[in-house]
């Protein structure tokens, strides 16, 4: 907002989303408090508040909406706030062509997938499910030892490994709704 006439001003064209969130720029994050600072945030620039201000005003309070959301959902999820802090520290993610994984883990990951391909049993769905839960929290426990140390490119490697998690938890949610 302008300091004088308290007109919401566009946002910053790439704007670092951890200072947006008013949080530490860490793996390791407090939702509750990334929670409340994105309620606080939507009260303050959502684009019902300014139905009745000038047009520019209206499209900047849909842009700013837009990215607070953006923001929101980037720092919540672990996969794409590491994603992000490689970024910030100009570190390329690893791309799906990179073969640093090692083969006993691309091993465990068919495994699953061929699971994931048989005909549907509840039973095998759950079992399935908490393993790439259980597997999810280990990733994201390494990666914040990473992060803390400083070691971007074991946190790299990590990420890449919880980025085949996320792809087999998306198949394993398509399996279980009913068709």
């Amino acid at each position: 907002f302008c300091p004088g006439c308290r007109a919401l001003q566009p946002p910053a064209p790439r704007p670092d989303l951890f200072r947006l969130m008013d949080c530490d720029r860490s793996f390791r994050i407090d939702a509750q408090r990334l929670q409340r600072r994105f309620r606080s945030l939507q009260r303050a620039v959502h684009p019902d508040r300014f139905g009745q201000r000038p047009l520019k005003e209206q499209s900047y309070s849909e842009q700013h909406s837009s990215l607070i959301n953006k923001a929101y959902q980037t720092l919540l999820n672990p996969l794409s706030r590491g994603l992000y802090l490689l970024e910030l520290n100009g570190v390329e993610p690893a791309q799906e062509t990179d073969s640093d994984a090692d083969s006993a883990f691309l091993m465990e990951i068919m495994e699953i997938n061929e699971k994931l391909a048989e005909p549907k049993n509840e039973d095998s769905l759950e079992e399935i499910e908490t393993l790439i839960k259980v597997k999810q929290e280990e990733l994201t426990k390494e990666v914040t030892a990473a992060f803390e140390r400083d070691d971007l490119q074991e946190a790299k490697k990590l990420l890449a490994k919880m980025k085949y998690f996320a792809n087999l938890e998306d198949k394993l949610k398509k399996k279980k709704i009913p068709s």
